[in-house]
């Protein structure tokens, strides 16, 4: 028997049928990264607690810093003031802090623990295993293969007492060793790796490889440069350099070390006149954004100086610093005094209720800061 087929169901049959749905076409969940990840699973309070970085005495964590530790979510420390214990003894300090990184706190990410290990007069962590480093002018003085093999074994002894970023090198050039003494921030200490900014980027640069070869990020600072003032915002407000611009030649050894691959930069507390006159550093998204972003390129940390106990900062009020801050460009506000870091996360908190663009912002940049703790192992248990 013959079995007919209709027109109406030809039409229906046929791969030619106008009227026929085209197939959904769902696209694959996006791939995320790992920093990515963690970052969708982190509250607000979680992802502030990244964007600030608190003093605790190297000695050992004091009342205030694991207070605000525990209770305001902050995901990095910084070691301060003069130890003589030795690896043993900063070691312990580093896992009293890092055990407070909690999934409940940190989401489980673990911290940066921070120091300033430059050199001469600036060298926060001595004793038994670590040793004597002599200052950036000295270093200078050396050719860039010995200051780079000798960063990696300063380097080295940091890793060793759980130390992950280093606030070295200083990459502000001194215009001459005449001005040298009047230059407080700088000059005066020796900090300076010479007076030229060919010197100091070769020397600098060195130092930062030798640093991150053994595990320990490297800090470029205190960009643009604190080589030409002659107070110190630690001591004094109204700081200001009048001379350097968005283009000067004493920017070079700070572009140096970035195209080098450094991952970390601090932006000082002065005003720079001919670049923003109106804004201090910290605050001013000309420096944070246009230079360091848009004209070096600079996709890193961006940390800032001390926002607390510098009394160039003082007429800002405490709430509005770190917000300021992270609002004009930065990724890490660096609170030497933990009694007042509670004032900086309140602000940070208001300004993220308040301002309709800011948790985008902050989103932003706390990824910064879980990129680069992906990079140095920090995401994972």
């Amino acid at each position: 028997m013959q079995v007919s087929t209709s027109a109406s169901d030809a039409a229906a049959a046929s791969p030619l049928d106008s009227t026929a749905s085209p197939p959904v076409f769902v696209p694959p969940p996006p791939v995320l990264s790992p920093a990515e990840r963690v970052l969708a699973g982190m509250t607000l309070e979680q992802k502030l607690g990244q964007l600030l970085m608190v003093g605790s005495p190297v000695t050992g964590a004091d009342a205030n810093t694991l207070a605000v530790l525990s209770e305001h979510h902050v995901g990095n420390s910084f070691l301060k003031g003069r130890g003589y214990g030795g690896t043993a003894a900063v070691g312990a300090v580093v896992g009293q802090l890092a055990a407070l990184a909690t999934a409940e706190s940190t989401a489980g990410v673990r911290p940066f623990v921070a120091t300033d290990q430059e050199g001469g007069l600036v060298q926060i962590m001595n004793g038994p295993g670590f040793s004597p480093i002599p200052s950036a002018l000295q270093q200078g003085s050396w050719a860039p293969g010995q200051v780079e093999a000798s960063a990696r074994q300063w380097g080295s002894e940091l890793a060793a007492a759980g130390i992950n970023v280093n606030f070295a090198p200083v990459l502000d050039t001194v215009p001459d060793p005449s001005f040298a003494a009047a230059n407080a921030p700088i000059g005066r200490f020796q900090r300076e790796y010479g007076f030229t900014p060919e010197t100091v980027a070769a020397a600098g640069t060195a130092f930062a490889q030798g640093m991150a070869s053994a595990g320990v990020a490297p800090v470029v600072k205190h960009f643009p440069g604190l080589g030409r003032v002659t107070a110190n915002t630690d001591t004094t407000s109204g700081v200001t350099d009048t001379q350097t611009t968005r283009s000067d030649p004493y920017l070079v050894p700070f572009r140096a070390a970035l195209q080098s691959g450094v991952q970390w930069l601090m932006v000082s507390n002065a005003y720079y006149a001919a670049i923003d006159p109106t804004q201090m550093a910290p605050f001013s998204p000309v420096i944070l954004r246009d230079m360091v972003r848009g004209d070096l390129g600079f996709q890193g940390v961006i940390v800032s100086d001390d926002i607390c106990d510098a009394v160039q900062l003082s007429p800002v009020p405490p709430a509005d610093r770190a917000a300021g801050f992270i609002a004009a460009g930065g990724s890490v506000a660096l609170c030497t005094n933990a009694a007042l870091l509670p004032q900086l996360y309140q602000g940070l908190q208001q300004r993220a209720a308040t301002d309709p663009g800011f948790p985008a912002v902050v989103d932003a940049a706390t990824l910064t800061v879980l990129r680069a703790k992906e990079r140095a192992g920090l995401l994972g248990p």
